[in-house]
């Protein structure tokens, strides 16, 4: 959970602002430098779907084995899926 020297600092504005749509697919990639609203790091690279949005934070479902677990996320912490 850490960044390259030339990437240090907080992220843009558009990172932190950005919104998603209920049923979107979203990836987990955690912002270091933002320690509220952080997901657990063994969700790091995973794939999640947007059921909800909470205050300024998203309820994203994600498998995990054969198990489907309800993660808090903030959308700084979140990027959408292309295509």
């Amino acid at each position: 959970m850490r960044k390259n020297p030339r990437q240090r600092g907080l992220p843009p504005l558009s990172r932190i602002l950005q919104e998603f749509q209920s049923g979107q697919y979203v990836h987990i990639d955690i912002e270091p430098s933002i320690h509220k609203g952080m997901p657990h790091p063994k969700f790091q690279g995973k794939t999640a779907k947007v059921k909800d949005k909470r205050g300024s934070s998203y309820i994203l479902e994600i498998k995990d084995g054969s198990k489907r677990k309800t993660i808090i996320a903030r959308p700084e912490h979140l990027r959408p899926q292309r295509g």
